[in-house]
């Protein structure tokens, strides 16, 4: 019985669970971080943090003093190749995502990276080439990459309408990302690579189909704008199966954090967002109720989400699995926002250039 499973007092079933928990390393221990080796401590079953690692190391001693039997490991290669360390997490910036992927590979052991999966389109293909290749070898993938949208109830529960063809076609999403603010150092290249790079993963997720060409515009900015940047922005996507998306950017609201997505089939339309589940609108009555609250930040609105992310990451990893977006769905995002930005810089419609999959 796990550590997890003891506090809850739920008893597993003992033919479905191997000899001993999943054994996790956690690189990157600052507000994401952290936050993970509490989740994994307290509400997830079937894995213990054995090990964390910080470039502060005071940080790190105080989030392994939390968590009985866990560890700090400075380096975190070392902490990687620890033959004490069964699977790694990182949450370590992403310009650290490479190096430290490419080591789980190499060893053979299963990662769930934070997004980005890296900083650019190029190196995250080189570890899809990467992966690949120990998947040749081997038979098993070992990436995943926390796009923890896919796990939300809502999104799930939108997912599976438009699977099930409750929407007919779908033609039309409208997305809105938006944030009460931003720290000074925010640009309008990271509102792209940091924020609208979650709705790329929703639109490939909901549509199954990539994104192949981008617009972005600059509407007139809010006088909450980082000083010299353009906060909100409108980005349009242009799918190989000639949907359109479009997403608002705005991180400077001053309000809460907002993410809604709407779906517009041929049948009818959804959306989720609301505080009040999924709303459905179709060519029968139907009442919805909304909910005035708004969630003051990511954590609050995906909380559920991560939980359910990181009990599936770790489930899939001790059947030698993964169960979720990979690296290919990694290196697709930094494809999408390498044209973004160009767009952004340009003004032009800007082609997506994705190598065949």
């Amino acid at each position: 019985m796990t550590t997890a499973e003891t506090r809850a007092g739920a008893l597993p079933d003992l033919a479905d669970v191997p000899a001993r928990d999943l054994r996790v390393a956690v690189l990157g221990v600052g507000m994401m971080g952290a936050d993970h080796v509490a989740r994994l401590y307290s509400r997830i079953s079937g894995a213990q943090v054995v090990a964390v690692s910080d470039a502060f190391a005071d940080k790190a001693e105080q989030v392994a003093a939390g968590v009985p039997g866990c560890r700090v490991i400075g380096d975190p290669l070392a902490a990687i190749a620890d033959d004490d360390v069964d699977a790694v997490l990182i949450a370590t910036p992403g310009q650290y995502h490479q190096e430290q992927v490419l080591a789980c590979i190499e060893r053979g052991i299963p990662v769930l990276c934070e997004k980005p999966l890296t900083m650019e389109a190029e190196s995250s293909l080189a570890l899809v080439r990467a992966e690949d290749a120990h998947a040749a070898r081997t038979g098993r993938r070992l990436v995943t990459v926390g796009f923890m949208r896919r796990f939300d109830p809502e999104y799930a529960e939108l997912k599976a309408l438009l699977d099930s063809g409750g929407l007919g076609e779908p033609l039309v999403v409208h997305c809105a990302h938006r944030n009460a603010a931003v720290p000074p150092h925010f640009t309008s290249e990271m509102m792209v690579s940091d924020s609208v790079v979650h709705e790329v993963d929703v639109a490939r997720f909901l549509l199954d189909e990539e994104v192949a060409a981008v617009t972005v515009l600059r509407p007139r900015a809010t006088r909450h704008a980082v000083a010299g940047q353009s906060d909100p922005l409108l980005v349009l996507f242009e799918t190989t199966g000639g949907r359109m998306v479009d997403v608002e950017c705005f991180v400077s609201t001053g309000v809460g954090y907002e993410v809604r997505t709407e779906v517009v089939g041929e049948d009818g339309s959804a959306m989720i967002g609301l505080d009040a589940g999924l709303v459905r609108t179709s060519g029968s009555p139907s009442g919805a109720a909304r909910s005035t609250s708004i969630a003051p930040d990511f954590r609050q609105r995906f909380g559920r989400a991560y939980d359910i992310e990181l009990q599936r990451w770790v489930d899939a990893a001790r059947r030698g699995e993964v169960d979720g977006p990979g690296a290919w769905d990694g290196y697709a995002a930094q494809a999408v926002c390498a044209a973004g930005i160009e767009a952004l810089h340009s003004g032009q419609r800007t082609e997506v250039r994705l190598e065949p999959r």
